[in-house]
Formats: C-alpha cells, structure tokens, sequence
C-alpha cells in the first residue's frame, strides 16, 4: 500500500504553481526552524526538535518526541519543517483518519528501509489522543527498537491521554500560545510576504491590534481573521485594511482599550480581583470586555476554575463544582450562549463568601516539604499487604478508625518532623465555619483529648 503522507509532493506542487487555491494559514508555513514564530524555549540550539532537523545519529541519536500544546501553537508546522529537512523517509498519519493497520505498513516500511539502505522514518502522528490504547501500544516495539523516530502531536494532556510506556519512551516538549508579538510578526508578514498577500493590503495598527486580541495565541486564527478581512477589503477596492473594515470581516467589534493598552491578561487579572473583592458589577463588566475582546471561552473558564478553589474555597464548597460545571458547559455549546454560563459563574463567585484557607494550606505544606521536612512514614502506617511486611514491623499497632465509636483513632499521622503543624487554618465564614469545628474537633479527638 502506498504510506500516507500529508506533505506529499503533488501537494507542494501545486500549492507553489497555485497559491490562490490554499488558505493563507498553509501558504505562510514556516519552511525552517528560524521562520517559526514563538516556541523559542523549544528550538534553542542543542534542543531536541534542533537536532532532530539536524540529523542528529549515532548512539546519542534524538529520542522520539510528543509535542503538547493548544491548537495553533504550530505543532503542525514544526512536522512539517522537520519533513522538509530529513534526509530519510518522513511519513505522516492522523489518528482521525488512520488505524493500526497504517501504522503496521509504516512501521514494516521502516524495518526495511533500515536493513536494506540504513535510511531512518520520521513518522508524525497528528491527534494521537484520539488513539486507543491498543492503537497506541503498536507504536511501542517501533520506538524502543528506533525503527522510527516518532513525533506526536495532541492538544490534551498526554498524562491522561498517553499510555505510560509511550510517555517513557518519549521526551514531552510543552508548546505555549503564542504571545501578542509572536502573533503580530506573523501578520506583518503574512501581510508582506509574496506566498501570503503580497502588500496587497496595508494593516492599519487598530486593526492590526484588533486581530491580535481575536487570535488568542492562536497563529492559524490569526492568519485566517486577516485572510478574511483582507478579502473583504480588496474586494471593495480598499488598500488599508481599516479596524471598521475588519469588524465587519469577522463579525467582531473591537473593546476599546485605554491608552495604556491594557491588554488580554490584564484584564483577566482584573476580573479574578473583582471576583475576590466581591464586587459583581466590575466582574460582569470585565467578563463582557473579555468576551467582546474575543477571548477563548475556555481560557476564561479556566481562570474561575481557580478562583474558585483560590478566593472561595471552602467557604461556599458547591463554588468549585459551579465553575467546573460551566467550564465543562462552555467547551460543549461554545460562544453566543457561552456568555450566559460563564455570566452564571462568575456571579455565582464574586456573591459567594471568600476564604483562601486551601489557598495558604497547600503552599504551607509545600513550603515545609522543599525545606526537607519530609521524614519517614511512620511504621504503623506503612504498607503491610505483602510477605514480609509483618517481619519489618509495617502496620503494627495501626488502629483502624471505622472500629471506633467516634470514626477517630489517637493515632499519630505525619512524620515527627512535622507531627503536630496545623496547615489548614478555617476562616469562620459562609460554610467553612463547619469546616472549622470540625477541624477543631477531630485535631483534639487525634490528640486523645
């Protein structure tokens, strides 16, 4: 069968005889590593993805790679720049639209073309989260034996979506949104470059502004809001694409910003504090600015997620659950109705009772830990189900708590270098005044008191 791949040469072909007939987002791919906007953290020399494009071999030869990142970060176009450079055979699939059996021929492909000619396979897997675990574990024998150097691309967490054995085989490089400048270089030179529109428009900066507030880090957002815009524009016989032009394009008003330019994460920064302050009005209105902004509605979603464990907690206990729910709402339905949800949440938040208890626990507790006050479980409560354990003394005198009348056994818990430290400190308001008793009492009830 003939091995599927995405960059085959009639594509290239055709796209370079006729660059009208692909989007700008794909005309404007970056061809090498230095034309790629952001991710620099990744292609510092000596990283993985630099020699990977160098040819690195021998036996410090590059591992496998699984690039994680949000849509648009470019883990497409570093696939493809890589496939641009290597001197062997480099073969892309997608888990959308290929199974094992694909991944077998590649896979075959390459123990051939390894013993015949000594030529190495790059093999990209693009949406590898869409992989069952059995899908996922015929890659294994490849990538141990380096039959193929893989390169796999997700958008979800690869701890949750990745089988183990994969993930160790592996290096995990973390691609991040792009930032505001990231996203403008690319539209001036989108805009500039012969393969993208040629100078066949002018980007006024309120427009240019305006496109990088709707792309949210996101390149290939960015480059399809201005191919639509500019579109618009030459069609009315307009050279300079204006921020009213734009608006229309893309059926989005801009938020007028101050003169300082307060920009995406000031605004949220702004929300979060409303939320903490208690004031509903200022939260409402900073969430219309987000969403008018064009704002992922995931990205604000988030942000109450955390406020809601951060500046609530247990104070209001259904206030995690309600910022989850909406988040989880919001990734279904999506924008207009979004706003409505996320409206719910943040009202819900900024009107509930306040406690940053959890807050100032956890990092307590940390703090302690990275001091190096992390001694020894204690014996009794040491594993004890397997042979031997008896003859070390695991589990002895362990007192089982639910053979209680009162569920709570006089027993110590945490090891001596920090048995007796109170990390959870309750504030007595909204619901976490139960929270503060109970502490209290069960803290007296371990004590033997």
């Amino acid at each position: 069968m003939d091995e599927p791949d995405l960059f085959t040469h009639a594509a290239e072909e055709r796209q370079s005889t006729e660059p009208g007939r692909a989007p700008l987002a794909v005309r404007m791919r970056p061809r090498t590593l230095e034309e790629v906007a952001g991710q620099q953290q990744l292609l510092r020399d000596g990283s993985p993805l630099r020699r990977l494009v160098a040819g690195a071999k021998g036996p410090a030869a590059t591992s496998s790679v699984i690039l994680w990142g949000p849509p648009g970060t470019g883990k497409t176009t570093l696939a493809h720049v890589i496939s641009q450079a290597v001197e062997g055979r480099f073969v892309e699939l997608s888990a959308i639209t290929h199974g094992v059996k694909e991944v077998r021929a590649v896979i075959d492909g390459a123990r051939r073309a390894v013993g015949m000619s000594g030529r190495e396979t790059v093999l990209f897997l693009d949406e590898i989260h869409r992989f069952s675990k059995a899908q996922q574990d015929s890659l294994l024998p490849a990538v141990e034996n380096r039959w193929v150097t893989l390169i796999a691309a997700t958008t979800e967490n690869p701890y949750f979506s990745v089988i183990s054995p994969l993930l160790s085989r592996s290096l995990l490089l973390t691609l991040e949104s792009l930032t505001d400048e990231d996203v403008r270089t690319l539209l001036r030179r989108a805009t500039a470059d012969e393969r993208g529109l040629g100078g066949s428009v002018e980007l006024s900066p309120e427009a240019e502004d305006h496109l990088v507030r709707l792309a949210g880090g996101d390149a290939r957002r960015a480059l399809t809001t201005l191919e639509a815009a500019a579109g618009a524009a030459l069609e009315q016989g307009e050279k300079v694409l204006t921020l009213a032009a734009t608006e229309t394009a893309v059926n989005q008003a801009a938020v007028r910003y101050d003169r300082d330019g307060d920009q995406h994460y000031d605004v949220a920064s702004a929300l979060i504090k409303s939320i903490r302050g208690s004031d509903v009005d200022a939260t409402l209105h900073y969430l219309a600015r987000m969403i008018e902004a064009g704002e992922d509605p995931r990205f604000i979603a988030r942000r109450l997620m955390i406020s809601a464990s951060e500046d609530v907690g247990l104070a209001d206990p259904t206030a995690l659950p309600t910022a989850v729910a909406a988040a989880q709402a919001v990734a279904l339905i999506g924008f207009p109705e979004a706003r409505i949800i996320l409206s719910q949440a943040a009202i819900a938040l900024a009107l509930a009772p306040k406690s940053n208890a959890a807050y100032l626990a956890i990092d307590a507790a940390l703090a302690d830990v990275r001091r190096g006050l992390a001694g020894a479980v204690p014996p009794h409560l040491r594993d004890a189900h397997y042979g031997g354990a008896e003859k070390l003394g695991h589990g002895k005198g362990y007192r089982y708590p639910h053979d209680l009348p009162e569920g709570i056994a006089a027993q110590q818990y945490a090891p001596d270098e920090v048995h007796g430290k109170e990390y959870y400190r309750p504030t007595r308001r909204g619901g976490e005044a139960r929270y503060a008793e109970i502490a209290e009492w069960t803290r007296a009830r371990l004590k033997g008191e």
